[in-house]
């Protein structure tokens, strides 16, 4: 993900384009310090791309007084320790989520943030999917009326790493190394709903490991200590319920590997990650149960598809160019901290529901 989607496809592609507009017409170009801890590796990017400065030493990076942003796309159980340096060398911090394991990490996080006066920012990749693009522009138009329901399913099969290897590291199953499906999505899902459709109020949710065991990199069966598969209900403000399915052991049986569906009195929308098609009330047809005859109406033929409108940019580098402007400018930038601090809480009180089999309500959180 650091590699690819933020170097790749979000740093050196901005350079490319000729570096982040901002809003007086300069451009403002980007000069990465990579950080790791393979010196062979770093040496072999930089080779790659035709970059020169990289480091092994974090703490010795971050007392660059030229360096101003520091992004964090390590495992969850090292990120905290890592913002608290950067925060206290008097960095901006745009990192990767979940920003923490804990609830009260990730509040301590913000109001150090806060006390230091830096800009902060979480990377929140699925607002800006040309489907939930698609789907807020229906919000906001007010095409749904009222909205009564958000259904959603997110996941797909990933290998035990016995017979195929696994798509994703083996870190993601052991909740020691800070692994669960629960603290990684849920924390997409708490800035989806809040955003698009309302503060998420309350949750009920049931977590599972459905695969005990699996298979890591290097062919050793190890026990999986995190759940695989979490399901959950959300009661939004105003009354919206949402439902979402989170696995990643069930197979696709779906146009795109996540999708959303909304019902309001005016219209329903089907969204996934570029798609969205809708359907108005005026063309709703009437459906009618008898299980004694075949269903010879094809209902995905009742929904028309939404336009582009526009040309959608890849979503990691439209967020990197949204908080170097915040930066440069000295303006708000609004996925922050505590937007992070929010997905932590709702990923925390939804394995509290599980765990004790009762309803969780998520208080405010104040600085």
């Amino acid at each position: 993900m650091g590699y690819r989607q933020h170097l790749v496809r979000s740093i050196l592609a901005i350079n490319e384009q000729g570096g982040v507009a901002l809003s007086g017409g300069e451009r403002v170009l980007l000069e990465p310090v990579l950080a790791g801890r393979s010196e062979e590796r770093l040496r072999e990017i930089c080779r790659r791309h035709g970059l020169e400065r990289w480091t092994t030493d974090l703490a010795g990076a971050l007392r660059d007084p030229g360096v101003q942003v520091y992004f964090d796309a390590q495992v969850t159980t090292a990120r905290v320790k890592a913002i608290t340096q950067a925060i206290e060398a008097g960095k901006h911090v745009y990192t990767e989520k979940p920003v923490a394991e804990t609830l009260e990490e990730a509040v301590e996080l913000a109001r150090l943030a806060r006390r230091a006066g830096v800009r902060t920012g979480v990377v929140q990749d699925k607002l800006f999917l040309p489907g939930l693009l698609k789907l807020r522009r229906l919000v906001d138009g007010g095409f749904f009326g009222r909205i009564l329901s958000v259904r959603g399913e997110f996941g797909y099969w990933v290998f035990e790493g016995d017979w195929q290897a696994a798509q994703r590291p083996s870190w993601n199953y052991r909740a020691e190394d800070g692994g669960g499906i629960a603290l990684d999505m849920f924390c997409h899902w708490s800035y989806v709903l809040s955003t698009i459709f309302g503060r998420v109020e309350a949750v009920t949710a049931r977590v599972a490991t459905h695969v005990p065991e699996r298979v890591d990199e290097s062919g050793r069966a190890y026990r999986a200590t995190a759940d695989d598969a979490a399901y959950g209900i959300f009661e939004l403000e105003g009354g919206v319920v949402a439902q979402i399915n989170s696995s990643w052991c069930v197979r696709v049986n779906r146009d795109e590997l996540v999708e959303f569906q909304v019902d309001g009195t005016e219209g329903s929308a089907v969204a996934g990650l570029r798609g969205c098609r809708v359907q108005h009330r005026a063309m709703t047809p009437k459906p009618v149960w008898n299980p004694d005859l075949p269903v010879t109406h094809s209902f995905r033929d009742d929904w028309r598809e939404v336009p582009d409108n526009e040309e959608f940019d890849n979503g990691f580098k439209v967020q990197w160019e949204m908080f170097v402007r915040a930066v440069v400018e000295g303006t708000p930038y609004p996925h922050d901290l505590l937007a992070g601090a929010r997905g932590v809480q709702l990923a925390e009180c939804g394995l509290r529901s599980s765990a004790q089999g009762r309803r969780v309500e998520l208080p405010e959180i104040v600085l």
